[in-house]
């Protein structure tokens, strides 16, 4: 039996914010969860009048940086547990949703160990540990301001260990927000770059998607639609800005599509070599999926794979044609599967030209203090992580630590 779940309630259109925070009628307290950033903007103004008007307490946790800590996390644990609030709500990109989802879990459940909840599984039906469904003391409420991470309708949240650098990607669905507000009001001033390496972020979960060895008719579909509204909207929010209304809306139901696709087919290599890359250098981790798909796609695209990624409905290896469905989708043109797989590859890779993405690895590194040196010595050590990464047992091709390192260097040098 597979399985299909995401939030409760699902309201998206420009301006519903409002509107939808209605359904918190009856509810005291209100810790919402945000970044400095989007504070001092001025952003949260409109939800806390509405709160305000409902006469729902507020506390405001503006502390969550980019690549969220357990160490920020537990800071905010004690805030909530002083403010003892009924409702928690997370306003931003995917750091202060997943810092919030930490929070709410260790607020809801404060004899659970962060270890526990980070052990890797397969199917996430039978865990070793298993989480009960939270809510008994709060429920959430997840609202974006970027598009990219899908973070508002996914059970997953990304947090690392500042002491060790270890990112950890969780996964249970007890982590699913109960409401997600995707009100594109919020997204139309979104900064260039941050425009750009979200939205690769979204199309690299889309992508992933379809190759899982989880997909389904299900997750496909949306995955499908992602895509083909990431590669028609995305160009046009990066070269128009907020004049584009009807791109930043499009794009911002693509990330959501995609986000409810991949929190139930799940990721693949991509992302667990992303998170390496985030957790070791700092890239964003938008950025780091744009650099790192177009070889992943090449490597997954073999009907003959050296070790293939395992379930029970996984009977054989598909990711080529997979692939070719995509780009049959977007109207690619191609006389086989291997025609239409080289047709999507160059239709990312103009897709990240016209984005001004980074045409190699080693070109971000070196802008940034890292030097050859430094990546090649802790390249073993990227390899082993990526490997040992939550994402990794999804992926149609399953690697050897060879091939990771082997996937890492020609992403790094461009060959």
């Amino acid at each position: 039996m597979l399985w299909f779940r995401v939030p409760q309630k699902v309201y998206f259109k420009y301006g519903c914010l409002a509107t939808a925070l209605g359904d918190l009628e009856g509810r005291k307290r209100a810790f919402i969860v945000t970044d400095k950033f989007l504070y001092q903007t001025g952003i949260l103004k409109p939800l806390l009048a509405k709160l305000t008007a409902m006469n729902i307490a507020t506390h405001v946790f503006s502390d969550v940086e980019p690549d969220p800590t357990i160490q920020l996390a537990m800071r905010g644990l004690e805030q909530i547990r002083s403010f003892q609030p009924d409702t928690i709500i997370a306003v931003g990109g995917g750091s202060p949703i997943d810092a919030a989802k930490i929070m709410w879990l260790m607020y809801e459940l404060p004899e659970v160990k962060f270890e526990d909840v980070a052990m890797r599984f397969m199917d996430i039906r039978k865990r070793i540990v298993k989480l009960p469904e939270l809510g008994q003391k709060a429920i959430m409420v997840a609202i974006p301001t970027t598009a990219g991470t899908g973070s508002e309708v996914t059970p997953f949240a990304v947090i690392t260990d500042a002491e060790t650098g270890n990112k950890y990607p969780l996964a249970d669905y007890a982590l699913t927000p109960n409401m997600a507000i995707i009100d594109t009001e919020l997204v139309m001033k979104m900064p260039k770059r941050l425009t750009a390496y979200s939205g690769l972020d979204a199309l690299a979960h889309a992508l992933e998607v379809r190759v899982s060895v989880l997909a389904s008719d299900y997750t496909n579909s949306l995955a499908n639609e992602a895509t083909r509204l990431i590669f028609e909207n995305l160009p046009r929010c990066y070269e128009n800005g907020p004049m584009d209304e009807e791109a930043r809306e499009h794009m911002l139901n693509a990330s959501a599509m995609a986000g409810m696709a991949f929190a139930n087919a799940f990721l693949g290599l991509c992302h667990s070599m992303a998170h390496k890359l985030g957790g070791m250098y700092h890239i964003p981790h938008g950025l780091a999926n744009a650099m790192l798909i177009g070889e992943i796609v090449k490597y997954n695209a073999t009907d003959c794979p050296v070790k293939q990624g395992t379930f029970p409905q996984y009977r054989y290896p598909n990711a080529k044609a997979a692939y070719a469905n995509v780009a049959r989708y977007l109207g690619l043109a191609g006389k086989d599967d291997d025609a239409l797989v080289k047709a999507l590859l160059k239709a990312v890779a103009e897709l990240k030209r016209r984005l001004d993405i980074p045409a190699t690895m080693k070109e971000y590194l070196d802008a940034n203090g890292v030097t050859e040196a430094t990546f090649l010595a802790q390249l073993d050590e990227l390899a082993i992580k990526a490997f040992d990464d939550q994402c990794t047992g999804a992926n149609p091709r399953y690697p050897l630590i060879e091939e990771i390192k082997a996937l890492y260097l020609k992403v790094y040098y461009g060959k």
